[in-house]
């Protein structure tokens, strides 16, 4: 797999929720919340994007 954006990395590591959703992700899905984040400009944006990675569960 390819390897965490460090934004990404981290805004999990703060969000245990996302954290264990993310891992049990298949590897397409993760690819895809990756490619996501390469335009995601700020810190802010990037805790928003994880926090609703768990709203849709």
């Amino acid at each position: 797999m390819e390897q965490l954006p460090l934004g990404l990395g981290m805004a999990l590591a703060q969000n245990q929720d996302a954290m264990e959703y993310f891992a049990k992700l298949p590897q397409e899905k993760k690819y895809e919340i990756i490619n996501h984040t390469h335009s995601i400009k700020s810190k802010q944006e990037m805790h928003s994007f994880v926090q609703n990675l768990t709203n849709n569960i």
